[in-house]
């Protein structure tokens, strides 16, 4: 037995190997990456793979766990490490789209989790390299880099197609927003949850209270027990626009902050994301937003950032725009993407009916998820806020424990999306 490598992942490679090989099982790798297997790798595989009936299986590494697929893993950067082993019968049953360029393993792999399951071993098989030495806070814009829009395109129509065979996917026709039944004491609130961000907050709250706006606004400043100076500089702000919440429970993560917020009755009628250590980059962002929001029947409406370091010196990837997203195709690629951009504003009492869940991680992307099931979202492609990427930023250099659990959560989130589509 031994490993093969595609010369690269277009449809045609990858079903010239399956037509060559002379076993029950392929064993594909990532010719980038020099794989060490174990002394047993390639039975446990097969094994594994007989046993269950698999289509795919996959292992973890030597001092790299990976996480369990789920059917909500459609994403096409699922993280399977540099070998896996394919079900041959499997593979040949379910067929590949012949038109992949670059996609090929991917639509095989979504075609084969149709019929057959993906199952990973927990146990180190085998040592590797690394594939990316980039950190993940670099990586994780791979799919917003306009240079790789071809690309991106060729893997949506990939995952299009899966949701459409699975009886998951949305045509674009959308709920229309429900008018408002309840008072509201403002037009718009600015939302941010804060814990320990003594270097940033003020400066946080004064580009919103710098907006200028011919209707009411407010901020609400949910601090969540902060134990740095975050409540000291709060309190000495001395603006009856700032609102500041503490709540009384101790175990809020940043969606259940944002749930203090939206369902107090200091809450406006829509509500605009702003996190501590972020800014919006002029004095006109509300005006756009809400105009935004009433130009049609959104329920939620994403703009475009630019990403900063601290001193607010344009970074790499610089703007971050989202324009992959499509009125007619969004909602679907949402489920094969991690997140929607930033910032969000959401009509309040869409959200309200909703809620946030409490969690520190994809809180806004479930929140997302759910609501365009239903509802339009609307995007604004110019930057209206800059993201600072800074030493103390919680998305830069995450360990491998956390990486896997963001990513496993989010592919959950995916999962129970999936399944509520597919009962529509």
């Amino acid at each position: 037995m031994k490993i093969v490598y595609p010369k690269d992942y277009s449809s045609a490679s990858i079903q010239r190997l399956l037509d060559a090989v002379d076993s029950d099982v392929l064993y594909l790798g990532d010719a980038r990456v020099s794989i060490e297997p174990g002394p047993h790798m390639f039975d446990r595989m097969a094994q594994v793979l007989r046993d269950t009936g698999a289509g795919w299986v996959y292992a973890d590494a030597a001092s790299h766990p990976r996480i369990d697929y789920q059917s909500g893993s459609i994403r096409d950067g699922f993280d399977f490490g540099p070998v896996v082993g394919v079900s041959v019968q499997a593979a040949h049953e379910c067929g590949i789209d012949s038109s992949c360029k670059w996609g090929g393993l991917y639509d095989l792999r979504l075609r084969v989790s149709e019929k057959h399951a993906i199952v990973r071993i927990p146990e180190p098989l085998y040592s590797a390299s690394a594939l990316d030495a980039r950190p993940a806070s670099q990586k994780q814009f791979d799919y917003v880099d306009p240079r790789n829009r071809d690309y991106q395109i060729e893997m949506e129509r990939i995952a299009t197609a899966h949701l459409k065979r699975i009886g998951a996917l949305l045509q674009p026709h959308f709920e229309k927003v429900p008018a408002a039944t309840e008072a509201f004491p403002v037009k718009a609130s600015v939302v941010i949850p804060v814990r320990n961000r003594e270097r940033t907050i003020l400066e946080a709250v004064q580009s919103a209270l710098i907006q200028n706006t011919d209707f009411a606004f407010n901020v609400i400043v949910v601090d969540n027990h902060s134990t740095d100076r975050t409540t000291e500089i709060l309190r000495g702000i001395g603006d009856s626009r700032v609102k500041h919440i503490v709540p009384e429970r101790w175990d809020l993560g940043i969606g259940g902050c944002w749930n203090e917020a939206i369902y107090s009755s200091y809450c406006g009628q829509y509500a605009i994301q702003l996190d501590s250590d972020d800014l919006y980059i002029n004095d006109g962002v509300f005006r756009r937003i809400v105009a935004e929001l009433e130009a049609g029947s959104y329920a939620m409406v994403v703009g475009s950032y630019t990403m900063v370091d601290f001193s607010l010196n344009e970074i790499p990837p610089g703007l971050v725009d989202h324009r992959e997203w499509s009125r007619e195709n969004g909602r679907n690629n949402a489920l094969r993407v991690n997140g929607l951009g930033a910032p969000r504003a959401f009509d309040t009492s869409v959200l309200r009916q909703i809620g946030f869940p409490n969690v520190s991680y994809g809180e806004d992307y479930a929140v997302a998820l759910r609501i365009s099931r239903d509802y339009e979202i609307g995007r604004i492609y110019e930057s209206v806020y800059l993201c600072r990427r800074w030493e103390g930023n919680s998305d830069s250099a995450l360990p491998l424990e956390v990486a896997n659990r963001y990513d496993q959560y989010k592919d959950w989130l995916r999962t129970i999306e999936i399944q509520a589509r597919m009962r529509r």
